[in-house]
């Protein structure tokens, strides 16, 4: 018998102790989703302050994961997806990898995955740094 792990913050359950992805992986994989999402946006997206995110996209900047772009008065983030990991058990791999993970949609049950990748192939051709 398998049971569901609630959700973080649900009405009387306490959020798990520990996820697979930290913060800076998820504010990651929010930037590639929405490159013109605002920090607010981010933070609620993650479950974090603003105050974190801020941060967090500095270092991702420092790091030289993004860079940031700023169009009037607001801010469009540009990811350099060939940047590998930090961490020494995975630096030979670049974040592209992550990124498409979470961005490829889900197989529908039943779903050959060589036909969604397949069908992948065909769609659009847009660059995630936000370069044309």
């Amino acid at each position: 018998m398998t049971s569901a792990v609630p959700a973080a913050g649900a009405a009387g359950t306490a959020g798990p102790s520990w996820t697979f992805l930290t913060n800076h992986g998820h504010v990651l994989l929010a930037v590639a989703a929405d490159p013109e999402a605002r920090v607010a946006d981010l933070a609620a997206r993650v479950g974090i302050t603003p105050r974190s995110v801020l941060q967090i996209l500095k270092d991702l900047e420092d790091g030289g994961y993004l860079h940031r772009r700023h169009e009037g008065r607001r801010t469009r983030y540009a990811l350099e997806p060939h940047q590998h990991f930090r961490h020494p058990a995975v630096a030979s791999r670049e974040i592209d990898g992550l990124i498409g993970l979470f961005a490829a949609p889900t197989a529908a049950a039943g779903e050959d995955p060589e036909e969604r990748q397949e069908k992948a192939g065909e769609g659009s051709t847009t660059s995630r740094s936000g370069e044309a």
